[in-house]
């Protein structure tokens, strides 16, 4: 695994819509965070549309803005405006040659996480974080927006807390940090971009998070994850935020059901609401790079290194 070069004062960053729809307005408010700290915004052609039906753009007009910015020197990140739906689109047009060639941040969550896929493929490090919905919506100051550009502007390493919750499972482990959206990720499995099969022999850590699923629904994705042995290589678990589910009759919420269904893996650490994922309290996440899980009664901290 490669981590990107930090940026520099100057430093061009291309804004693309690989995804759904996006409010211009919120492409707008992120150029303008971007150019505040001193870098230069380069919203790509087919970021704004024209639509085509739910998609921010054609497969050809979003597959052109994503190469264009890879094949551009100049261009030293890539933020994704918006998640939603698509991103799957453009994985078997991209070759993970392209994005080894000159490593770039891709900055994005939720359905980026299919992007974050091919960039691990590639062998190179990529951000979980926040897009331009937060970017332009909340204050410049937040605690998630400043750990982000400290992450472009210093690089790795990089360390985030979360606090204790009451059904973590305490214990240190350390691998390749891996993971995002589990819809995603789970709709990746035995392709050549599945998470779960970078880095081959060497430990794992897995981050997952949701938004809009039944507590049912991520249950039988993380079976099914353990059906395919997906979890033999991980050696620590990160539960992000889940979000926007209701209730059942089995579990009152989607912490309970996860450790639950990790009880029988007492070697595994898990850590529960970690603060990352369809939340204002989305902190960036290294994907790919080599990290250190630490849970204890105190809380939580997960430390990224280059690889």
């Amino acid at each position: 695994m490669v981590t990107p070069q930090p940026l520099r004062p100057g430093d061009r960053i291309a804004i693309i819509s690989p995804a759904t729809i996006v409010d211009p307005a919120y492409i707008d408010g992120a150029a303008r965070l971007l150019a505040a700290e001193g870098y230069r915004p380069v919203v790509m052609p087919h970021a704004k549309g024209p639509a085509s039906g739910s998609f921010a753009a054609s497969d050809a007009g979003r597959l052109a803005d994503l190469t264009d910015a890879l094949r551009d020197p100049s261009v030293r990140a890539i933020l994704c405006a918006r998640g939603g739906y698509g991103c799957n689109h453009l994985l078997a047009h991209v070759p993970p040659a392209l994005v080894a060639a000159d490593p770039k941040w891709l900055i994005g969550f939720s359905d980026v996480s299919a992007l974050h896929a091919l960039w691990q493929s590639a062998g190179v490090v990529s951000l979980h974080a926040p897009m331009a919905k937060h970017l332009t919506l909340l204050p410049a100051d937040h605690y998630c927006t400043r750990a982000l550009m400290r992450t472009l502007s210093d690089g790795l390493p990089a360390e985030t807390y979360s606090p204790p919750h009451p059904l973590d499972r305490h214990g240190e482990a350390e691998g390749t940090l891996v993971g995002g959206n589990l819809a995603v990720i789970s709709g990746l499995a035995s392709t050549p971009f599945d998470p779960l099969a970078v880095c081959p022999g060497e430990p794992l850590l897995l981050f997952v998070e949701d938004i809009s699923e039944a507590i049912y629904a991520v249950e039988r994705m993380l079976i099914r994850i353990r059906l395919s042995d997906g979890f033999a290589r991980v050696r620590g678990i990160v539960a992000g935020a889940f979000t926007e589910y209701r209730p059942d009759r089995n579990h009152p919420d989607m912490e309970t059901m996860i450790a639950r269904l990790m009880a029988d893996l007492p070697d595994i650490p898990l850590a529960l609401a970690f603060p990352a994922g369809h939340t204002d309290d989305n902190m960036p996440i290294p994907l790919g790079a080599r990290a250190h899980l630490c849970v204890t009664p105190d809380g939580t901290v997960l430390a990224s290194e280059n690889p």
